[in-house]
């Protein structure tokens, strides 16, 4: 894909406030749940999977879907602001006007301040990507020391997720503004659910649903991130896997993924390899606890994994706690990964904190 593989064009690149609002019942509930985060005083002093999370204003964390970048001795946190309103069910689509991608930054990975909408949505242009009427999604986001660019490639698409593209932005600060390009299906394949991977030999890679989630491709981005290359494999044929989450140890590469079955929870998988394009050996569900567990990944669903800077082998496993008739009430799970040659588990934990990686 050439630069002219762009198809569209966002034209608002200024920072904005969240649009639509979440109102009535919805509204109501959120506000009681950020009181009662608020008047149990423990929200940001330990992880505690699935209960509320507060930033620092004190307001519900709005990163859904999201991925973290370390710069510079900081956390970036970004993910989907899903502040509005919850759209009646269609079928099994559930959706809301996007708002866009937020951005949190920490030093703890416990206290998170709001760094503003890094990417909003573009309300005036109903041809933008990034139209409230459309679907952005899974932001990730990468660092490129060449260009000295941040790069965010997440998931483009249209209310009926016929679209199925990857879009892209580009940022000379971290926590934004981005600057959107526009969107591409890599190699003419579309794509869905997807996570960016930056090896640590400076090359990166989009993973993403492919074959209307039936496969998953592994695509290889241009030495600026901004391309997908022509470099791509299929892998997980016939496997209907999405949510991906990536990450290397000790050489070896590992893909955490979900079922499809929309916004309810299944059971997760991973996968190892030598190499990041494959070819890759399914190794089973990691979640270790009770059947209910086990079998629904803790109710939740993978996004990212995150590795623990200055802490060699600790990796936390990211997941989104999915809640479809108030999406923007979704909680977040994050539990430690228990790592033993190719084996991985993920165990519940009611609370803990970075002292369990000692």
């Amino acid at each position: 894909m050439t630069r002219r593989g762009f198809l569209k064009a966002a034209v608002g690149l200024s920072l904005g406030a969240a649009g639509c609002r979440a109102t009535g019942r919805a509204a109501a509930a959120r506000s009681t749940t950020i009181e009662a985060g608020r008047q149990d005083g423990k929200v940001n002093d330990l992880f505690r999977p699935g209960a509320v999370w507060l930033d620092t204003d004190g307001q519900l964390i709005q990163a859904h879907g999201g991925g973290v970048l370390f710069h510079e001795g900081v956390y970036y946190w970004f993910g989907e602001n899903k502040d509005a309103r919850t759209q009646p069910a269609r079928g099994r689509i559930r959706r809301l006007d996007v708002v866009g991608v937020n951005c949190y930054s920490s030093t703890d990975l416990l206290r998170w301040k709001n760094e503003g909408l890094a990417l909003p949505a573009v309300k005036d242009d109903p041809d933008s990507d990034l139209h409230p009427s459309g679907v952005v999604e899974r932001p990730k986001v990468i660092y490129n020391e060449r260009t000295a660019r941040f790069v965010m490639w997440m998931h483009i698409d249209k209310a009926d997720y016929g679209y199925a593209r990857a879009g892209v932005a580009i940022s000379t600060s971290p926590a934004g503004p981005y600057r959107y390009l526009g969107s591409v299906q890599p190699n003419g394949a579309d794509s869905r659910d997807m996570t960016v991977y930056q090896d640590d030999d400076g090359r990166a890679y989009i993973f993403h649903a492919s074959e209307w989630n039936k496969t998953m491709r592994i695509t290889r981005l241009s030495e600026d991130y901004l391309e997908a290359t022509d470099d791509s494999v299929r892998e997980f044929v016939g496997r209907s896997r999405e949510a991906p989450a990536v990450f290397k140890h000790e050489g070896r590469y590992t893909c955490i993924s979900s079922g499809c079955s929309g916004w309810a929870p299944n059971a997760a998988e991973y996968a190892v390899s030598e190499a990041a394009m494959g070819p890759w050996t399914v190794m089973g569900n990691p979640c270790v606890g009770t059947p209910g567990q086990v079998a629904t990944t803790f109710q939740a669903q993978s996004t990212f994994v995150l590795p623990v800077q200055d802490r060699p082998g600790a990796y936390i496993f990211m997941a989104d706690r999915w809640k479809p008739e108030d999406l923007g009430d979704s909680r977040y799970v994050w539990l430690p990964l228990e790592i033993d040659g190719d084996s991985l588990r993920i165990r519940w934990l009611d609370e803990w904190d970075l002292s369990v990686f000692d």
